[in-house]
């Protein structure tokens, strides 16, 4: 583990909330092999005591399988809190000072949106942790879906309030610095809000209730259109700024920030299918489904392939990954990574596998699979290498830029 520095002050960025959403993320990774590896009948999603009877008589493969991903969520876990709990407080003095003034009459005020997407991301890794470790959770589970709702709910609304906030200032004092737009770190918001919608889209897909369910699927549907709204306008800005001025070096990895969103929506739009399909008679394919998510893979590979490029050619990761100059932002780099990973589980298991065109646990499954695993590996290094850099004692952790 690692020491977390105290009272940075000015020296605080909003953007570490981004290692605690990473932490998250690798914990989601994780629970991909109990969800696709661990038979859970009757369930959408394993559960303690599936996990536990299939430990019981599982292969010597498949009970290190189990045992890895139950040990690294169980260490996320606890990571994501540790970090959340850490930005809070830290956060809490930045507010204090006149730099955080200063950040809020600048480009970099929706740099604070990253607050609510990592209370969102929080609030899911608690679920999956209740959902591995909590014999009988299932049992009340309907009890928890609607104060989940709620807690996503309340957390959906501080992100439009700190939205609004920003739009305020730059709709009617102006001061929005179009030459330092040359990024998507304007996508942040839409981020924030996409981690909403996919944790109040969980009781669609979980649900029994059809109450709970109807709900769940109108909310999680505006924070779906919301989403893409601004996700559209922010990419559409940040893209002529780039073509003008070119992309800005140390804001370079929210090129790649689409993936991640990427990754939730497609979750989300998962979860409301499967509720339309159990209480509403809506009815949707294999076929459909591998379509879907092979397009949304497609789009994933297009960001990726561009980010990647702009990152090399800049020489991103031997200045901020690899060498000695430290930017928070660097930690927008994990949650592409892991959105992959995540993604292309969904694509392998609810894609291939589903339409028969892949069979499960075949040579051809693993090696695919091998990919995903591939990619959360490098995130897991990843995430410890900027810890050690950001955090480590005799380190001074950067202000990120005011862009």
């Amino acid at each position: 583990m690692f020491k977390l520095p105290k009272n940075m002050l000015e020296r605080y960025s909003p953007l570490y909330f981004l290692a605690s959403v990473g932490a998250g993320g690798i914990v989601v990774t994780f629970f991909m092999y109990l969800l696709y590896w661990v038979p859970h009948p009757g369930r959408p999603v394993p559960i303690f005591e599936d996990i536990a009877g299939y430990f019981a008589n599982a292969s010597l493969a498949g009970q290190t399988g189990v045992a890895i991903g139950m040990a690294a969520i169980a260490f996320f876990v606890l990571m994501n809190i540790r970090l959340l709990f850490w930005n809070l407080s830290e956060f809490g003095k930045f507010k204090k000072t006149d730099a955080y003034k200063a950040h809020q009459k600048t480009n970099a005020q929706t740099q604070v949106l990253a607050y609510p997407l990592a209370l969102a991301m929080g609030i899911n890794v608690l679920f999956i942790a209740g959902l591995v470790f909590v014999p009988g959770l299932w049992g009340v589970v309907e009890f928890l879906f609607p104060v989940a709702m709620v807690a996503f709910v309340a957390v959906g609304v501080l992100a439009f309030a700190l939205i609004g906030q920003f739009l305020k200032r730059v709709l009617v004092e102006g001061g929005f610095d179009s030459s330092k737009n040359n990024s998507f770190a304007q996508v942040l918001p839409a981020f924030a809000l996409a981690m909403v919608g996919v944790g109040v889209a969980a009781p669609a897909a979980m649900s029994a209730v059809t109450l709970t369910a109807g709900i769940s699927l109108i909310l999680s549907t505006f924070f779906l259109i919301v989403t893409l709204i601004m996700m559209s306008v922010a990419i559409v800005i940040g893209s002529a700024s780039m073509l003008k001025h070119g992309a800005g070096k140390e804001t370079a990895p929210t090129l790649l920030i689409a993936i991640p969103i990427l990754t939730t929506l497609g979750i989300l739009v998962i979860r409301q299918d499967h509720g339309l399909h159990v209480f509403f008679d809506g009815h949707t394919t294999a076929g459909d489904t591998l379509m879907f998510l092979s397009m949304l893979v497609s789009v994933q590979a297009l960001f990726a392939l561009l980010g990647v490029m702009v990152l090399r050619a800049q020489g991103y990761f031997s200045s901020y990954v690899n060498g000695k100059e430290k930017s928070a932002g660097s930690y927008a780099l994990i949650c592409p990574g892991v959105g992959f990973s995540v993604l292309f589980q969904f694509f392998i298991n609810k894609g291939l596998v589903a339409t028969e065109l892949v069979d499960k646990f075949s040579p051809t499954y693993w090696a695919l699979t091998a990919i995903a695993i591939g990619a959360q590996l490098a995130m897991v290094w990843l995430l410890f290498m900027l810890n050690a850099k950001h955090f480590a004692v005799e380190a001074k952790p950067a202000l990120a830029p005011a862009e």
